[in-house]
């Protein structure tokens, strides 16, 4: 008699568990050794970044720029708490989930979407903490990522609206019109899909390459409106965090924008930068900087402190705490054991 393929493969779990156990080491090596290397690359062996990271050194021990990038360091772990606020907002909704681990998931995160493209190890590093409805936890975030999204195109679309009403249309009262009606239309769109998921998943299943995302994105419907408002409002909080941040680093690196037209020109840059894919999170230096001298520029402001400024902005928000995530790469658990599979099998 021919034996039970369910019992040879409740005969094989030791094997299979022992190569996925060597398997996750392997990958966790692998990502620790990838984002050491990039930190290693762009913080000191690149020179532009090298050079504006002993400036930042330089500037925040000595001299009138001191408090300005002390006051900037400092709201780092703000930044990345209100990330960390506004995923435990959405992740509780699956599963009741601490703060600490919701802030350990986001530098997890932050580690692991530093070495792939366009940053989908963030999802991964979330999903992995969650001991429960992980394909859910894909729509909560991207769910938490599309509403900073919607922050960022609110003001960018506002920002690039100033620059292009005062430098590029003036005398075409029409066209400044148009303008104006695209960004209003432009918000409106964004924001649709946002407290519409519906439609957005029902939109998915009408283009036949997206229909396998309709699953992951089914549980976006199921939060109330009130917590998606709470949810975006901190993403609103976060982006004028990291605009506090690049304001500070402009004044400690001796730029001296007028305000309004300085968060304009912040505003674009973000927008710039968030429009552009990039292979990891590299990659998205060279956007942002090209971006901020180029807008900065158009208000008179010298090339060498905003690129200061822009370089700056990424080492203190992405570099360290990547450094600091990896200090939680190696203790995340891939995969968690049924507690009925142990009672049935000992």
């Amino acid at each position: 008699m021919p034996p039970d393929p369910l019992q040879n493969y409740a005969q094989k779990p030791d094997n299979v568990g022992r190569r996925r156990k060597w398997l996750v080491l392997a990958g966790k090596l692998l990502v620790t050794l990838l984002t050491l290397g990039l930190l290693y690359y762009s913080v000191f062996a690149d020179a532009a970044t090298a050079a504006a990271w002993r400036q930042l050194l330089a500037t925040s021990l000595t001299g009138a720029g001191r408090g300005p990038v002390l006051a900037a360091l400092a709201l780092v772990p703000v930044n990345w708490g209100l990330e960390a606020w506004k995923w435990w907002r959405l992740a509780r909704h699956l599963e009741p989930v601490s703060f600490r681990r919701s802030y350990r998931a986001v530098l997890v995160g932050l580690t692991l979407g530093f070495v792939t493209p366009n940053r989908v190890g963030d999802y991964a590093g979330r999903i992995i903490e969650l001991k429960s409805r992980r394909l859910d936890a894909l729509g909560a975030v991207f769910l938490g990522r599309y509403c900073q999204l919607i922050a960022t195109v609110a003001a960018g679309s506002v920002g690039i609206a100033y620059f292009l009403l005062r430098f590029y249309l003036v005398g075409y009262p029409a066209t400044q019109v148009g303008v104006v009606a695209a960004v209003l239309l432009l918000n409106a769109a964004v924001l649709l899909p946002y407290y519409r998921s519906r439609l957005l998943v029902a939109a998915l299943g009408l283009v036949r390459p997206l229909r396998r995302f309709r699953r992951f994105l089914a549980v976006m419907p199921s939060y109330s409106a009130r917590a998606l408002t709470v949810v975006l409002a901190i993403a609103g909080l976060r982006y004028l965090v990291f605009c506090v941040q690049f304001g500070l680093l402009l004044l400690a690196y001796g730029a001296r924008p007028g305000i309004g037209e300085g968060l304009a020109a912040i505003a674009g840059t973000f927008l710039f930068k968030s429009l552009v894919p990039s292979l990891n999170a590299l990659a998205d230096v060279g956007v942002r900087e090209l971006s901020a001298t180029h807008l900065f520029g158009l208000l008179g402001q010298p090339v060498l402190p905003v690129l200061s400024a822009s370089l700056s902005l990424w080492v203190v928000n992405i570099a360290l705490p990547s450094a600091v995530g990896l200090l939680f790469v190696l203790q995340v658990k891939v995969f968690r054991k049924k507690k009925a599979h142990r009672a049935t099998h000992p």
